[in-house]
């Protein structure tokens, strides 16, 4: 027989938490957000396999570590901690693992934690790299073509003005013949 919150449950009832948990643990697993979870002292507590995937490390080495050792700065955990407030949409680099992440941070105060949720936007962050790089590059090409066209029209107008001043002189030696 199981208990919750002093009560005696069914078989049928555990069996429906034990499925719970079964698929809160499959969740927890799969989500592609990297998840973490540190205590008021910054300690990891848990995280998950996407986690120790964005950040390359392995799970049973870093839980128990300090989270800066890994995050590097993690004041914005702390205030989400003491000010019992989510911090959203905070947006980081964390150019030795080659990631770009956008963390939404809540505190848990009932068990004494503070869990981050990381949304991994290094595809998105590269590709806005990489379309910048291609605007530049085409401004770049766009502009040698209008200065080489500025000089084709400029020695265009040079040799046309040669020419009429030539003929010019002719008529004026022609007329002058007749005269």
């Amino acid at each position: 027989m199981w208990l919750l919150l002093g009560q005696p449950l069914t078989k049928m009832e555990g069996k429906h938490m034990d499925t719970k948990k079964t698929l809160w643990k499959l969740l927890w697993d799969y989500d592609p957000n990297g998840l973490i979870a540190v205590d008021p002292h910054m300690i990891i507590q848990i995280v998950n396999p996407a986690f120790c995937s964005l950040f390359q490390v392995d799970q049973n080495k870093i839980i128990g570590m300090h989270a800066a050792e890994i995050l590097g700065d993690v004041s914005d955990f702390q205030s989400a901690w003491q000010n019992n407030q989510v911090v959203k949409g905070s947006e980081k680099e964390y150019p030795q693992y080659g990631l770009y992440v956008r963390k939404v941070i809540f505190p848990i105060q009932d068990e004494n934690i503070v869990a981050c949720i990381m949304v991994d936007l290094t595809f998105e962050l590269q590709h806005q790299k990489e379309m910048r790089r291609i605007k530049e590059e085409t401004l770049e090409r766009v502009n040698k073509v209008v200065d080489k066209q500025m000089q084709v029209a400029q020695e265009i107008a040079s040799l046309l003005g040669e020419t009429t001043a030539e003929t010019k002189v002719s008529l004026l030696k022609l007329r002058k013949m007749y005269e």
